[in-house]
Parts: structure tokens; C-alpha cells; sequence
């Protein structure tokens, strides 16, 4: 997809922009690409789901990304010479007035003495984007940059009883082994609120299945004595979908071997759902991501001191 930007004002080049993403959203469930942006995502796992997507359908080899300036003013190197930037979107807060009812307290609007609400004027915070212009750090050159690449754990013994450890932490529930007998490698059980891990899987094994189903505590425990309607049941699919894919990304991000991940069923998934369903979708595997990893990488640096 050809990233040059047309456009003559800053509003016109957020609207190509966002056309390109609206077609990359599609894109990625469909073009079996769907793996290769959730690996992307474990890299810029803080990054917003379309910056991950626009990195990706630019340049998916890219690690460490930063503005023209920020390279030379806080790494001490300059981009190359002919570089292509990555285009993505960044936020630019700003402030406007409004004229709205005063309230008071209890949020009921301020009557003057012929019964009429009093207005006035009141600074609101607002956020809006624009597209800005980033290098990958082998577009540049310099000063020796630091390694910033997460070493693959569990090494030894002591490694994953401290991983381990560290997903109990970040899990919501409680994690336990038991005898499965079903075949499953482990559950997240509703009823119960907690997680169950298969007795005898290997380490690595029972640390993926943790992940996968910590993903699933967080994004679809409900209340099971609240009426069904409010209950806010997600579709078992989409379960699947959103655990899995939660699970891929935080173990790419921890070097955990992940080559039996496959997500070729996500185009069938994806088939005649709409744009913004997709989008959410993104969203929430995106957030629940960097929930995990931030979560995780705390606790495992505490057990390792």
C-alpha cells in the first residue's frame, strides 16, 4: 500500500491517513497477516491498535521508532539520508470554550431570579490528531543505542517459578493445577472464579495456558446471579479470539516460543462484521495486552531483586 500522502493541508493528510487505516483494519483479518501484527503489537504493545497497524502495513520489521528530532535530542543519532519515514497519528490535546447551564452540586442547573438557568463559560479539554512522521532505529546512526530486547525467560528452574509467580499476580482469579482429563490444558471457570492448569504440562506450557486464560478473566468473567441481559456475554468465538490473540502477544513480547499459534481461522471470524465491531475488537486485545505485560514485567523485575 503506497503511504505518500497527497494531501495539501493537515486535514486532508489525517483523512488519507485514516482512509488507509480503515482499508489495513480489514486488511490484517483477512491477508493472513493476522500473527505478524499481533508479534508487531508485542514490540509496541503502548502504542494505540492503528499505530501498531500503520507500523506494520510500513514497515513491519521495525523495533524502536522515534521522531526525527527525538532521535539526534535523546539518543544522539541522526536518520539517515534518504530514509522513508512511518506515517502515524498523534494526539494533540487542546482547549476551547463553551457556554453551557451552571450546576450545582448535586448537577441540577442554576436558576436566576426569574427562573431561568445561568450560563457560563467553561474551558473543556479536547483531543485531536494529526499525522506525524517517525523512524525505525535502522534508519539511523549514531551513538550506540541500548539493547532493548526482552531476553528469552525461563531459562531455569528459578526464572519460571518467578514468571509464574508473576502471572499469579497479574491474574484477577486465583491459579491452581488439577487432573484434567478432557484434553484441555487448562480453564477458566465461572462458578468458581478461578483458573485451572492441567497437572504435567511443561513449564512453558503451563505458563501459555496461564496467559491465555488470565486474558479470558479479564475480558469475559460476568456475574453470573445478574440477570442474563446484563450479563454482557461475548460470543465463544470471539472469546477465543480476543484470549488467543491477548496470549500471542504478551508471549512474543516475552520471547516465549509461539509456533503453535495459528490464527487462520480470524478471516472466517472477521467475515460480515462491521467496521466497528473489528476496530474494538483491536482495541481491546490491544489494551488488555498491555495490561498484562506491564502487570507482569513489575512483578517478575520485584521477584528477581
Amino acid at each position: 500500500m503506497d503511504f505518500t500522502l497527497t494531501g495539501t493541508t493537515p486535514e486532508e493528510k489525517l483523512k488519507e491517513l485514516t482512509d488507509k487505516l480503515e482499508q489495513g483494519v480489514r486488511e490484517i483479518f483477512t491477508s493472513g497477516r493476522y500473527a505478524e501484527y499481533l508479534a508487531v503489537m508485542s514490540k509496541f504493545h503502548s502504542y494505540s491498535y492503528g499505530n501498531v497497524l500503520l507500523i506494520l502495513m510500513q514497515n513491519p520489521a521495525a523495533t524502536h521508532v522515534a521522531g526525527f528530532q527525538a532521535w539526534k535530542k535523546n539518543f544522539g543519532r541522526t536518520v539517515k539520508a534518504g530514509a522513508h519515514g512511518i506515517r502515524i497519528l498523534a494526539p494533540s490535546p487542546y482547549r476551547r470554550f463553551i457556554e453551557q447551564d451552571k450546576l450545582d452540586k448535586d448537577g441540577n442547573p442554576v436558576l436566576d431570579a426569574n427562573g431561568k438557568p445561568i450560563r457560563e463559560r467553561t474551558i473543556v479539554r479536547l483531543l485531536r490528531f494529526h499525522v506525524v512522521t517517525v523512524f525505525d532505529i535502522s534508519q539511523t546512526e549514531g551513538k550506540e543505542f541500548p539493547d532493548l530486547s526482552v531476553k528469552p525467560l525461563l531459562a531455569d528452574v528459578e526464572q519460571y517459578e518467578d514468571f509464574f509467580a508473576a502471572l499469579e499476580k497479574a491474574s484477577p482469579v486465583p491459579i491452581a493445577f488439577e487432573q484434567i482429563t478432557n484434553g484441555a490444558n487448562g480453564y477458566f471457570s465461572l462458578t468458581d472464579k478461578r483458573i485451572a492448569i492441567k497437572e504435567g504440562v511443561s513449564e512453558l506450557q503451563a505458563v501459555k495456558t496461564a496467559i491465555h486464560e488470565i486474558a479470558h478473566a479479564k475480558l469475559h468473567d460476568v456475574d453470573l446471579n445478574a440477570p442474563l441481559e446484563e450479563q454482557n456475554r461475548v460470543d465463544r468465538r470471539s472469546r477465543e479470539v480476543q484470549a488467543e490473540s491477548v496470549a500471542y502477544t504478551v508471549c512474543q513480547h516475552f520471547g516465549l516460543d509461539t509456533s503453535d499459534y495459528s490464527f487462520g481461522y480470524v478471516a472466517g471470524w472477521s467475515s460480515g462484521k462491521e467496521m466497528t465491531e473489528l476496530k474494538a475488537s483491536l482495541e481491546t486485545i490491544q489494551a488488555t495486552a498491555k495490561e498484562l505485560i506491564t502487570e507482569i514485567e513489575g512483578h517478575f523485575t520485584e521477584l528477581q531483586q
